[in-house]
């Protein structure tokens, strides 16, 4: 962990139109390494953990997304954020495959570049932000609604099937 949060706060130091944002981890242990590395630093926020919808809204707001959590990485890409994924494997590898996420561990140097790799190069952040999202598309509760509608009569037209993205 110290070597994320350093990090983070090296890049806070050099990316002086980037705001980090950190939702505090509810661990005193996990609080006490992040407040030492990032606490009073220009432009890094640490908050509290924050609900689902606030996240949602905070992670739509932002550029791309730091995360160990496997639901986060299901999660940013519907909002068209690039996920860099801060474990050395992932039970998520779908992401992986179609481009949404990237593993890049909790080396110091690799979490730097990686971050600059996106900051920088607008090309690899579009390909990143514009890929397939494996998770779905976001229109599964509407494609639930009609079907309910057709099964119980109160539409006459069929839906359409549902044809999952493919990845190449």
């Amino acid at each position: 962990m110290h070597q994320i949060f350093k990090a983070v706060r090296d890049l806070a130091d050099e990316y002086k139109d980037v705001v980090f944002i950190y939702p505090m981890h509810r661990n005193p242990k996990v609080r006490a390494i992040a407040e030492k590395y990032l606490s009073g630093r220009n432009r890094i926020e640490l908050i509290e953990p924050l609900d689902a919808i606030e996240f949602h809204n905070f992670t739509n707001q932002s550029y791309l997304v730091l995360t160990d959590s496997g639901g986060i990485q299901e999660e940013a890409p519907t909002f068209g954020k690039p996920v860099l994924v801060l474990r050395n494997h992932t039970e998520r590898p779908e992401g992986v495959e179609a481009g949404t996420s990237r593993v890049i561990g909790t080396d110091y140097d690799n979490i730097v570049r990686n971050v600059k790799q996106l900051i920088e190069d607008d090309e690899a952040y579009q390909r990143m932000s514009q890929a397939n999202n494996p998770y779905g598309d976001g229109q599964a509760s509407r494609r639930i609604c009609e079907a309910i509608e057709y099964f119980f009569g109160l539409r006459l037209d069929k839906p359409d099937e549902f044809v999952p993205l493919r990845h190449k």
